[in-house]
């Protein structure tokens, strides 16, 4: 058993950077003992004098900037998008019992009269769920179809009833215990005359490297958005890397439906260059090892500032850090 230990002991292409004197001096006595073999391994292995450092795979600069500037386009393109947050033009918190909605003053819910009719509908709040209600061949459809009369979902339950009529669409979202009514219209002239935002350059320096340290159980964050309503959210674990050989920690959080996890931060350059509530970042999941990225190159700034009609959650205490990032989108005042 001894020999095979040792022969297979030999085959390993290990060099042996063995710093204790009474080891060099144990291996100058036993050269070709295979027993002293056997024991300056188990010592090496054991206390980590014989393992490899894995270089840090290089990554090329010019390659890195072209994915943040294809990021740059993804973002503009979701902004200016038909349904993104440029098209966002009214939030309209709903009373329990009848809502209507129209151009005429007389309405609950006053659209422009080049939008819709005088007296076009109905939203019916009643023990926590939301009726719609419209007359025949009123010009609503869901998916294609008319709409006349149907329970709306609201986007708690991850995908909202979404109604049509002209360049307009209607959903319910649920903050808290309040209902509220998003109209959008594609052809709102920030959506048209949108100019794109302005970024940080790239740099490397702002990707880093990072562990996560699960919370078992994971922990309740409450989150308050800008309209003071708190909602409790739940978080995996933290995000640890270090910036200038200072370690820091950001609380992620998970959301339905998505596979990645979403990060509120502020820092610095907060009210500055960035958008004064902060700022949103995503980052893959770590690995079997915790390792993981987190890329500040690709912050930006939330729905609210490009509309006075989002409701923005804000970062909580933990994820404020004190220093610049200088990465990421700016802010240049645009919401109005």
């Amino acid at each position: 058993m001894l020999f095979r230990v040792s022969s297979w002991i030999a085959l390993l292409p290990i060099t042996v950077p063995v710093k204790s004197i009474h080891m060099r001096s144990v291996i100058k006595r036993n050269v070709g003992n295979s027993t002293s073999l056997v024991l300056l391994t188990l010592f090496c292995l054991l206390g980590g004098s014989c393992a490899r450092t894995q270089p840090k795979p290089r990554i090329d600069p010019a390659a890195y900037a072209k994915e943040i500037d294809a990021w740059h386009q993804e973002r503009w393109s979701s902004l200016k998008s038909d349904g993104g947050w440029l098209t966002l033009i009214g939030l309209f918190w709903l009373k329990e019992g009848e809502n209507k909605l129209g151009s005429d003053s007389v309405n609950d819910i006053v659209l422009p009269a080049g939008k819709i009719g005088k007296q076009s509908a109905i939203f019916l709040l009643k023990s926590n769920v939301v009726q719609f209600e419209a007359p025949p061949k009123s010009g609503f459809t869901v998916e294609g179809k008319p709409a006349t009369h149907l329970e709306l979902k609201p986007d708690v339950d991850g995908t909202p009833t979404v109604l049509h009529l002209g360049s307009l669409t209607f959903q319910i979202i649920k903050r808290g215990d309040k209902f509220g009514l998003r109209v959008k219209d594609s052809e709102n002239p920030d959506r048209l005359n949108f100019q794109n935002t302005q970024f940080f350059p790239a740099d490397l320096k702002w990707r880093i490297d990072a562990h996560f340290e699960a919370y078992t159980p994971p922990k309740p964050v409450p989150i308050t958005n800008v309209l003071g309503m708190e909602s409790g959210e739940v978080s995996p674990g933290a995000v640890v890397f270090e910036v200038d050989g200072q370690t820091y920690r950001l609380d992620a959080i998970t959301e339905k439906g998505e596979s990645k996890y979403f990060m509120i931060i502020a820092d610095k350059t907060s009210g500055k260059e960035t958008y004064p509530a902060g700022r949103y970042l995503y980052v893959d999941p770590p690995g079997s090892s915790g390792q993981m990225v987190i890329d500040l190159n690709k912050a930006y700034s939330p729905p609210c500032a490009f509309t006075k009609f989002a409701t923005c959650p804000l970062p909580p205490r933990q994820n404020r850090l004190p220093f610049p990032i200088q990465a990421g989108e700016k802010y240049n005042g645009h919401a109005k």
